[in-house]
């Protein structure tokens, strides 16, 4: 499956681009997209994904077993109040 990765702050900082075009091979679940990411960007984008978010249908996903759709945007933590 071929997924539209975005990325934000500190996660764009981690792959050096704000926005790619990835191959996800196997089962296309968020489990598979950060195995893939962690192996592409090691552990600087593992600690974005350890402390951020993941929006997969324009909605806040942490599950692993969650199931891509085309496009998946990568977020770090935000503080703010």
């Amino acid at each position: 499956m071929n997924v539209t990765v975005r990325y934000f702050a500190a996660a764009a900082e981690a792959a050096g681009t704000e926005q790619e075009q990835l191959s996800v091979s196997g089962e296309p679940t968020l489990a598979s997209l950060k195995a893939l990411l962690a192996a592409r960007y090691g552990e600087p984008m593992q600690k974005v994904m350890d402390a951020g978010s993941f929006l997969v249908d324009q909605v806040v996903r942490r599950d692993p077993q969650t199931a891509l759709s085309d496009r998946v945007d990568v977020l770090p933590p935000f503080a703010g109040g």
